[in-house]
């Protein structure tokens, strides 16, 4: 970790485009024969179709797409385009064209309605909207009510009445385009990002802060070559995508594994693992406490040497029991759409089960009080990333159009995250919850996740969350949303909740036990896989 904090001095030029300055620059080492043999990217649908793109073939055809977008469409610099597809070639392939036409990328994931849509259509001012035949009805229910969208592409083999077929125009665009030069602080996506109260706020990236700010991903934590094949299995609309995705193995040459995958399923996940030679693999908590409800003996993961997680935090028995199972350690990390890494297990460091690991070399990371003090190690504060004297290019360029909220995340001289932790004697940061999330009750403070962390090492608990919920005595008292196995989904609820509540008691101290406990079927999760333990804290509290 310290030779890791010597060497990473990166150099952020005036002028920056990641498809021109990283992507094109494959292309030349492996037109040199410089470049193990992996393709750029290696899609899958499960049913027997490949798509195996190297470089120079990405580069072809993305240049293509920028066509579409700038001669088809008419597009100019700093247009926004939403863009809402599947795992699919085509979302990587308008990805790199939005890069090389200087236009504003802004996912979005499949699972918005219509309303959803309309409102990230009306805040954005979006020109050109590029979906699939299963949201364009949504749009054109909506399209009427946004005056600024004047393009509707469909990425399918039919066609829709008021739509251009973005097939058919790729098909005949020409493959020579000019990427147009952008100055590494130009705006280069918009990631519409949830608060616990309000509508979702658009955080600005810039071409550098992920072109070359997850560059400490994709080398230190993901510990990724130009000969690794590398799987992340988030959702296309999550800013999960652009960093484990695109950024971090391309900056480094690696292949990017995709499974076309509709909708998560643990077997898919074992089968590819044992079927293709991908060697890291990155998915969230979520899916690690599915896997390892299966008996994974029977798979052989051969090619796999590096995993990790991020989203929220990973339940030590989780990890425990993936390492027992597969030999291989879980590296979590922690970051924000806000930010690029900004702690984590890096590659040759001591992993502490339930620590997000220790600060990205790219910033400087403090705990601090509501007065912007630095707190000492073992005291909890919040987490933040000072900006003063100097801001760091690597976080967000602005909320767009909201100079209040943007300023509102400054404290000081700290960009505060939001979330409160714990930094302990060795450099380790601990996450204790959402600032919103930490529960004082009877003046104790308890952070949800070492509760959560705790009733998950019962056999009878798939996941659970744990939030505020309101009493007479205490003001407010542990509460425990919880998803019971198969096995003692029929036990008496009584008996099982006393069971749990003793547990918790013998793992964590007592004063943290849920005094209130729900049996549920499942838990409410952001598309990406987090827990919404602001709804169902909002629940409670309205009872």
């Amino acid at each position: 970790y310290e030779a890791i904090k010597q060497q990473y001095r990166p150099e952020v030029p005036e002028y920056f485009n990641f498809a021109r300055d990283v992507l094109d620059r494959w292309t030349e080492v492996e037109k040199e024969g410089k470049k193990s043999k992996n393709p750029a990217l290696w899609w899958v649908d499960g049913a027997g179709e490949e798509v195996r793109w190297s470089f120079e073939e990405l580069g072809v055809l993305s240049r293509k797409v920028a066509n579409v977008l700038s001669d088809a469409c008419g597009l100019q610099r700093e247009d926004r385009v939403i863009l809402i597809l599947p795992r699919i070639p085509e979302w990587w392939l308008v990805n790199v064209a939005c890069m090389r036409t200087g236009t504003v990328l802004i996912p979005g994931t499949q699972q918005l309605t219509a309303k959803d849509i309309l409102h990230r259509l009306q805040k954005s001012k979006a020109k050109c909207i590029i979906t699939d035949d299963s949201v364009a009805p949504a749009v054109d229910s909506i399209g009427a009510q946004c005056q600024s969208l004047k393009f509707k592409l469909l990425v399918s083999e039919g066609h829709r009445e008021g739509w251009l077929n973005f097939k058919d125009l790729l098909k005949n665009a020409p493959s020579d385009h000019h990427c147009v030069t952008t100055k590494c602080q130009d705006p280069m996506a918009i990631y519409f990002t949830s608060g616990t109260t309000g509508s979702p706020k658009m955080t600005e990236h810039s071409h550098s802060s992920y072109g070359i700010g997850l560059t400490v991903s994709g080398r230190y934590w993901l510990d990724l070559t130009s000969s690794d094949i590398f799987w992340n299995t988030s959702d296309t609309g999550w800013a999960k995508s652009a960093w484990s995705s695109i950024f971090s193995p391309w900056i480094q040459g690696a292949c990017v594994f995709v499974h076309k995958m509709p909708h998560f399923d643990p077997s898919i996940v074992f089968e590819s693992l044992s079927r293709f030679p991908i060697t890291v693999f990155c998915s969230p908590p979520t899916a690690y406490r599915m896997f390892v409800q299966h008996k994974l003996s029977s798979y052989t993961f051969k090619n796999l040497r590096h995993c990790v997680s991020a989203g929220e935090p990973i339940n030590p028995d989780v990890m425990e029991e993936w390492k027992a199972q597969t030999g291989l350690d879980i590296h979590e990390g922690y970051g924000q759409t806000e930010t690029v890494l900004i702690c984590g297990n890096f590659k040759g460091m001591k992993i502490k089960p339930g620590s997000m690991g220790k600060p990205s070399p790219g910033y400087d990371v403090k705990i601090i009080d509501e007065n912007s003090n630095i707190l000492p190690p073992g005291k909890e504060g919040d987490i933040a990333i000072r900006v003063k004297p100097t801001r760091s290019l690597f976080l967000f360029t602005c909320y767009a159009d909201d100079p209040e909220k943007t300023e509102a995340t400054i404290r000081g001289d700290f960009y505060v995250t939001g979330d409160r932790g714990i930094m302990d004697e060795e450099g380790y940061f601990w996450f204790v919850g959402r600032a919103d999330d930490v529960i004082n009750s009877a003046g104790y403070r308890i952070g949800p996740f070492e509760v959560e962390s705790a009733l998950v090492e019962h056999p009878a608990v798939v996941e659970s969350a744990v939030v505020s919920s309101p009493d007479p005595i205490r003001g407010e008292v542990v509460k425990a949303f919880v998803v019971l196995t198969s096995d003692y989904a029929s036990h008496d609820p009584e008996k099982m909740m006393k069971e749990l509540q003793d547990h918790v008691k013998k793992v964590t101290a007592p004063y943290k036990y849920p005094r209130k406990m729900e049996f549920v079927q499942q838990l409410p999760k952001t598309i990406s896989g987090k827990i919404r333990r602001n709804e169902l804290r909002q629940k409670e509290w309205r009872k």
